[in-house]
């Protein structure tokens, strides 16, 4: 036997975890090759891009960020751009080919990890009859069939640190800081760091927040003699259609969800703030042993998956249990922050602002 494995998407602390337990289970276990593809699917486009991986190559990954393959948020095969000879860019589907170059490989299985683009694509291949295995991977663990995702809770504690920082200085200087943080399209890990940091407000993609009501909380704070405030925003979250004034708030391209927010700050208070944009740094630095724990329990769990001949389907989290599931079905729908769930209560319980007037 001979597997492939490739990573796509966003890079995310816990990717090398997945690719070390993959390589040292196939080699160990099954006494299988294995090869990855460079920079997700462009190796299987380009197969000159491809790797030898053995359990020399893997050794002393484990605790590195980032991946040893490279990664990219380009190269869909189904939708690949080139530049043609006048220089113009043209879409083509180049499926085939990547048909072809897996077969020309000998291979008998891919392993791709991913999010919900890469195993959209991985779906495809499918589809087309390639034998695939999905791993899930976001930062932003939003992937409905998974409970967790790795480099999650790297994220997460990136952020909690941040926040502990932010409040000596925010003390010491009676500031309002407001910390950005990733979250394209669902909030969890501003949640679970703001509670985590002990912050005093959360705006989340989930509750349009409303800003007379963000404002006069951190008015309250001041006037009670807490003389600074932390706000942790995700990078999608914006106010509700209508606040005080009966009008949105609109912000200009160029602003982010936390300079927004800071400019509103600045401009009905008559505080200082500062704002803080952690950005690329929460998918960077080594893995939590939490991420490097389910990632090598991903790349165990994807190659028994080739070894029952399960292909289609994708690695998930159920509970304490690693279990599998159709990948079309994983990729149907987000997995969003419940607005009255049990973890915006417990924010709430503890006085902290999530968006709407506290009781």
């Amino acid at each position: 036997m001979r597997i492939g494995v490739s990573t796509g998407g966003g890079d995310a602390p816990g990717l090398n975890a997945v690719i070390r337990a993959v390589v040292k289970t196939a080699r160990r276990r099954y006494k299988w090759d294995v090869v990855g593809f460079e920079d997700g699917f462009e190796g299987l486009i380009n197969i000159k891009d491809v790797m030898r991986l053995d359990e020399q190559k893997v050794q002393g990954i484990l605790p590195q960020g980032g991946t040893i393959l490279g990664t990219t948020n380009r190269g869909d095969p189904f939708n690949y751009q080139y530049k043609d000879m006048d220089g113009s860019t043209k879409i083509i589907d180049v499926s085939d080919r990547c048909l072809q170059n897996f077969e020309s490989l000998q291979l008998d299985a891919l392993i791709s990890i991913g999010g919900d683009g890469t195993m959209a694509i991985t779906q495809k291949f499918f589809e087309k009859g390639m034998p695939v295995v999905g791993v899930p991977k976001t930062i932003d663990n939003d992937l409905m069939a998974t409970d967790v995702t790795f480099g999650f809770n790297t994220a997460v504690t990136t952020a909690m640190e941040a926040i502990d920082k932010l409040h000596t200085t925010a003390a010491s200087h009676h500031r309002t800081m407001v910390l950005e943080v990733m979250g394209r399209d669902a909030g969890w890990i501003a949640l679970e760091a703001g509670i985590a940091g002990g912050a005093d407000l959360i705006l989340i993609p989930e509750i349009p927040y409303d800003l007379d009501a963000a404002m006069k909380h951190i008015r309250r704070r001041y006037a009670r003699g807490s003389n600074f405030s932390i706000a942790v925003i995700a990078e999608a979250a914006e106010p509700r259609e209508e606040n005080g004034d009966g009008e949105k708030p609109r912000r200009r391209a160029s602003d982010t969800a936390g300079m927004f927010f800071s400019e509103m700050v600045r401009k009905n208070l008559d505080v200082d703030v500062r704002t803080i944009i952690l950005g690329h740094l929460q998918r960077g630095g080594s893995p939590t042993a939490m991420d490097r724990m389910l990632g090598t329990r991903f790349g165990v769990h994807a190659v028994e998956m080739v070894a029952e001949g399960k292909f289609g389907r994708m690695v998930t989290l159920e509970g304490r249990f690693v279990k599998d599931v159709s990948i079309a079905e994983a990729a149907k729908q987000q997995k969003l922050v419940d607005p009255d769930g049990e973890l915006v209560r417990t924010a709430e319980s503890l006085g902290i602002f999530c968006g709407r007037s506290l009781k």
